[in-house]
């Protein structure tokens, strides 16, 4: 599924049985969760339960208008809508978009065109919603002369010189002080500095840790800092002492 990492969840709301489990199963087989109510007060008891990411929501039921309560979602809520309807009028598009829905599909319909609809609604939903707070690791770790500010990207001398590395080299060596002490192979250093295309024949590790320990060996208290470990890897030799507050 090309919409987020984690399974979105869909509430399909028609009294048409047949149509709910159609919608079901071509969903489900694209990746979602689905749960169904043939009316609106299913819907609510459904919503109760958990909020889905989407609604599917038929207009003309038994029970409940479905515009009116595509209006009241609205009120208290910002889960997307897509109105699917037996009325294909521009008057009845207009009516069920200017209640509050995100979209609205005329019946019958391609299930590969609703799936492209709901992809599309559930993109510009995520993108609308509120960014977290970021919160800043404010840690500092102190090491052979060192002082290293994950949050800031920021390594210097206690005497207050910034060492000027590179992107991957900041990585390499946030890697080594979370784990001072421990060896680490290449494969390991691949995988924690996120060197997707790193091989076993290739020497980009053993480049990189070359120019990592070349300019903290510029310092005197950094000599022989990083260690090779024949036949197992690098090992970052060095009291590690962090202090202040993880990040949350």
């Amino acid at each position: 599924m090309s919409v987020g990492t984690e399974k979105a969840r869909l509430l399909v709301i028609d009294d048409d049985s047949g149509l709910r489990e159609t919608l079901a199963d071509f969903f489900e087989i694209e990746g979602y969760d689905i749960s169904q109510a043939a009316n609106v007060t299913e819907a609510r008891a459904r919503l109760a339960d958990a909020s889905p990411d989407l609604m599917l929501l038929d207009i003309n039921m038994p029970g409940g208008d479905g515009l009116t309560f595509a209006a009241e979602m609205r009120v208290h809520s910002s889960i997307p809508i897509i109105i699917l309807s037996g009325k294909g009028a521009m008057i009845d598009r207009v009516v069920g978009l200017e209640v509050g829905a995100d979209d609205y599909v005329a019946k019958p319909f391609e299930l590969r065109e609703l799936l492209a609809r709901v992809r599309a609604v559930l993109r510009r939903s995520r993108a609308a919603a509120p960014a977290p707070e970021v919160v800043l690791d404010e840690r500092q770790a102190r090491f052979a002369g060192f002082v290293f500010t994950p949050g800031r990207r920021n390594i210097a001398t206690t005497a207050g010189q910034a060492l000027d590395l590179t992107g991957a080299e900041f990585n390499l060596l946030a890697a080594f002080i979370e784990r001072p002490n421990r060896v680490l192979s290449r494969d390991a250093i691949a995988d924690l500095t996120r060197k997707d295309d790193w091989e076993g024949f290739d020497r980009s590790i053993d480049t990189l840790v070359s120019r990592l320990r070349r300019k903290l060996s510029a310092h005197a208290a950094a000599a022989d800092l990083i260690q090779t470990v024949r036949g197992e890897g690098y090992v970052l030799a060095a009291d590690v002492r962090w202090s202040g507050p993880a990040a949350g």
